[in-house]
């Protein structure tokens, strides 16, 4: 009796330390299955990146360098952000970190060709890599591959986090440097959301373009598979939102060059937009012998044009001298006021619009999950309440500026469109005014789309808002007003 009950005692031991069958596509199959105990020698307790590095080895994920040294400065290329991607891939789903590779062994190859095959063979990735692979990996590239490298529903989505990031990206205060326009944007606000990044710095900037030490890499890659590890910033929204400190300058996307003596339109329109964004209302330009009457008429009239373009900055008019050196000075002004008066109405009018789109953000009415498209509805719809059309205004009405509607609540077209542009700005939304001899309205990119859009038109019934004018068409603006 005593001899069977020791034999199944130690069947049971063996049982017990038989390994467990790996699940497929499982977090459980991160799992730390070593131990580290110094085994790279430029890894101390006091680095920077210790508790990652030591976690991956530990995950099983890397070995170190054959100088028995991590290389924790050391940059990385391409080709090895895909070996480590599709070793996380493969512990996931297989739970070894090289059994997924090892379908794609052929010998001779590069050592990070089967890892790379696997990848597309999981759909991760494409081809969109080729040509780089022995390259330094940018931040960018790593945060693509790595994004999608897992399922997010294997990823950390703590959605306190999540809505952080969201929020704190939408204030346009927080990752600066990750715009519309930056090369895999979604990847790298992914690595944010899942607590895989946080930035390199008190306002989170990701520095897309810069290329991404090991040591840094192994933070990224162990957030992915130790929850434990994953980070949050500590960032303060409380007044992310405010477009308080906002300059008229500031409002001005397109900076412009400025250009002593433009020849063409565009070059013109180049030298206004550089004068607005330096706060100025006045621009010299020097066309020594060629400053013929006709000439600075046409630059006068190219120029009006273009300030008219940014209503919102309540310039409507223009003064031009020139002398026998072919120093052309405009100066531009509201025909409305005096200098004085309207640098007054120019301060009352920025401080007026931050108000409301202030006041706005606290009441909720606007909140980071919106689009440009609900933004600018609901300023839309803020303007055509709280305006009246200035019926009665005659050529020199201030209801020609924004400042009057603001101020007075009426306005006439320039100052319903110059009011409305202002509140678009201030949300990093890209408008210009559009105008034909007797009217004037928005043209806005909307979440990438270009709109026209008449807040005038809108507000005509005098009862309701009227969204038959908002975000149309071209073909539909110019069924109601051709330019």
């Amino acid at each position: 009796m005593k001899k069977r009950i020791l034999s199944l005692l130690l069947v049971f031991a063996l049982v017990l330390t038989l390994p467990a069958m790996a699940a497929s596509n499982s977090t459980g199959n991160f799992v730390r299955t070593k131990s580290y105990a110094g085994q790279f020698s430029d890894l101390t307790t006091a680095s920077t990146f210790y508790d990652n590095v030591s976690a991956l080895y530990e995950y099983g994920l890397s070995v170190g360098k054959v100088n028995g040294t991590f290389g924790l400065t050391d940059s990385v290329t391409v080709s090895q952000i895909i070996i480590f991607a599709a070793r996380i891939r493969s512990l996931y789903a297989l739970g070894d970190p090289e059994s997924g590779a090892g379908r794609y062994q052929v010998s001779g190859e590069a050592v990070y060709i089967p890892y790379l095959r696997y990848l597309q063979a999981e759909g991760i990735l494409g081809s969109e890599l080729e040509g780089t692979y022995e390259s330094a990996a940018t931040r960018a590239t790593v945060a693509h591959v790595l994004a999608n490298t897992l399922p997010t529903s294997a990823l950390n989505a703590d959605e306190g986090r999540i809505s952080l990031i969201t929020q704190a990206y939408a204030s346009r205060k927080f990752i600066t440097d990750v715009t519309d326009y930056t090369d895999y944007q979604s990847d790298i606000l992914t690595l944010y959301q899942y607590g895989i990044s946080q930035g390199s710095d008190e306002s989170g900037s990701f520095y897309p373009t810069a290329a991404i030490s090991r040591g840094a890499l192994a933070a990224m890659l162990t957030r992915m598979v130790d929850s434990s590890l994953c980070v949050t910033p500590s960032w303060n929204l409380s007044d992310a939102f405010s477009a308080a400190g906002t300059t008229w300058g500031d409002l001005i996307f397109d900076k412009g060059t400025y250009l002593a003596a433009p020849s063409t339109a565009d070059e013109v329109a180049s030298d206004v937009a550089w004068m607005l964004a330096n706060g100025s209302n006045e621009l010299t330009l020097q066309y020594g012998t060629q400053a013929s009457a006709y000439r600075i008429r046409q630059v006068m009239n190219e120029a009006l044009g273009d300030v008219k373009s940014y209503c919102e900055q309540c310039y409507n008019a223009v003064n031009v001298s020139y002398d026998s050196t072919g120093t052309v000075t405009l100066k531009f002004s509201a025909a409305s006021c005096t200098v004085s008066e309207l640098t007054s109405y120019r301060t009352y009018t920025l401080e007026a619009a931050i108000a409301v789109h202030d006041a706005l953000w606290d009441s909720g009415a606007i909140t980071a999950a919106m689009s440009d498209y609900e933004k600018a509805k609901i300023y839309y719809n803020w303007i055509c309440q709280n305006c009246t059309y200035d019926s009665g205004a005659g050529d020199y009405s201030l209801s020609h500026i924004a400042y009057a509607l603001f101020k007075n609540g009426t306005a006439v077209c320039d100052g319903y469109t110059g009011a409305y542009d202002l509140l678009l700005k201030l949300e990093g939304i890209d408008c210009w005014a559009l105008s034909n001899d007797n009217h004037i309205w928005t043209v806005a990119t909307l979440d990438g789309t270009e709109y026209h859009i008449d807040t005038t038109w809108g507000d005509s019934s005098g009862m309701y808002t009227d969204y038959t004018y908002f975000a149309m068409t071209a073909a539909q603006s110019w069924s109601y007003h051709r330019w």
